[in-house]
């Protein structure tokens, strides 16, 4: 099953993680591991979000935007880092709100990485996030109603819009070896003390 974590593996993927290593200084693999936690994060808060009517609304009028229409992974290689950082600067303001110093906190401590420089990084993968759901809505016609299959989907949590997401992010067979080294310990990886034993579960309050 494909998952958000497959973009690193991808043109676009790469050119995220050499931008926000040169944005904090950080080495890639290190980077790389912060964005297999913040990229999944984000989608469990907006799915999170987008239970509610209100949330929901917010996320589909954010997703018909044209600037979230999936142009942006044909230009990752292009953008300055900064832009991709204020961009997500307003998304990251809207989806975590107060809890996003606790976050990078929390992650930052985990990364062994200053938090101001993993909050930068959540920064940078936000709009790439909404890059992809905006292409994956207009693909597959989501209506508001289905945002929740549409990042269920994204997350690797169902199937149902898997082939047009892999068309989407995937420009080679992918073995699964980001998901399965990374991914366990984002989604689920066997560790009672967080809620649903991930990561993500924590901030989501397993859900």
């Amino acid at each position: 099953m494909a998952s958000i974590l497959d973009i690193l593996n991808t043109p676009a993927g790469e050119a995220l993680i050499n931008g926000a290593s040169k944005k904090t200084s950080e080495e890639k693999e290190k980077v790389t591991s912060a964005l297999g936690m913040a990229l999944p994060l984000l989608l469990g808060a907006m799915k999170n979000n987008a239970r509610s009517k209100e949330g929901a609304a917010n996320l589909n009028a954010a997703l018909n935007s044209d600037k979230h229409d999936g142009s942006l992974l044909e230009q990752l290689q292009e953008l300055d880092p900064d832009y991709l950082h204020t961009e997500g600067d307003k998304i990251v303001n809207h989806i975590l709100g107060e809890k996003q110093d606790n976050i990078s906190s929390n992650l930052g401590s985990a990364l062994n990485m200053d938090k101001d420089k993993l909050s930068a990084i959540i920064k940078m993968a936000a709009p790439l996030i909404l890059s992809i759901l905006g292409s994956q809505k207009r693909k597959d016609s989501v209506s508001e109603d289905g945002l929740t299959d549409l990042l269920g989907s994204v997350l690797g949590s169902n199937s149902k819009h898997d082939t047009s997401f892999l068309e989407t992010i995937l420009d080679r067979d992918g073995d699964g070896s980001i998901i399965d080294d990374i991914g366990g310990m984002i989604l689920g990886g066997g560790k009672p003390d967080k809620s649903d034993g991930s990561i993500l579960g924590g901030f989501t309050g397993g859900k």
